[in-house]
């Protein structure tokens, strides 16, 4: 009975899955990708000395961030990136 009920349930999800997240999944992921760059964009701002309003909140994520520099620059459509040995 237990193992039915589950099968079910699973079948439940795939539907709701199918019915309500698919639809919008590609436009919630192009959302999460655009606020990911502009935080992006304001950390490297403040990295080149561009003062920036939220400055010390942003300073703690700057080591989270560089290993995400050279996927948003080609994202950008750009080949190379900074001086040599920033990136590529």
């Amino acid at each position: 009975m237990g193992a039915r009920l589950a099968a079910a349930w699973r079948k439940l999800e795939r539907g709701h899955d199918q019915l309500f997240v698919a639809r919008w999944r590609r436009g919630l992921h192009q959302q999460a990708r655009r606020e990911q760059d502009t935080l992006r964009a304001l950390v490297l701002l403040e990295s080149l000395g561009v003062d920036n309003p939220v400055a010390y909140e942003t300073l703690d994520l700057v080591p989270y961030l560089v290993a995400d520099v050279h996927a948003w620059h080609q994202r950008l459509g750009r080949e190379r990136f900074g001086d040599p040995g920033v990136c590529c």
